[in-house]
């Protein structure tokens, strides 16, 4: 190859990395907005026939399951929603901005693909408890949200997996 065919290809490489740090960025940031809206907003809201209709969030949810004495419940639902998904968006981070050898980062990348199944849990216990009271729960945008966020941050993983740094 010529000198200036050299250099087309090194340009044609660092537009593809450009363009490639573009994406994994506009994911890295849909995953922690949607993440944000799943855990704040209502995922459910209960029609109870004394006090109307009652909306739960997620940390609503840990804090009733701890204040009804179930705190390894609590402790469950708090891991798998609050600390995997926030953990896991770091840690993605971390894999595509830092250099790692490619051990660690398969490693890491490999457990997080198996740990973002379990974080489809929470969304699957919200189903079963519509179904389970179909008249009486309604799906509110706080559970789309939080199923958005766990998809995005599988598409995310296996993004950073294939594209690598």
């Amino acid at each position: 190859m010529s000198a200036p065919e050299l250099g087309d290809a090194a340009a044609k490489r660092a537009v593809g990395s450009t363009t490639r740090s573009a994406l994994v960025l506009a994911l890295f940031l849909a995953c922690a907005v949607t993440l944000a809206f799943g855990l704040t907003e209502p995922v459910i809201t209960v029609d109870r026939l004394i006090f109307g209709k009652v909306p739960y969030t997620v940390w609503g949810g840990v804090k009733g399951l701890w204040d009804d004495q179930s705190p390894v419940l609590a402790v469950i639902v708090f891991l798998f929603s609050f600390v995997t998904p926030i953990a896991k968006l770091v840690l993605l981070g971390w894999l595509w901005v830092a250099p790692s050898s490619a051990a660690l980062r398969e490693k890491s990348l490999a457990w997080m693909e198996s740990l973002g199944r379990w974080s489809m849990l929470d969304v699957f216990a919200v189903a079963i408890l519509i179904v389970a009271n179909k008249m009486q729960v309604k799906a509110e945008a706080g559970i789309y949200w939080f199923c958005a966020a766990i998809l995005l941050s599988m598409v995310l993983t296996t993004l950073v997996r294939k594209l690598g740094r």
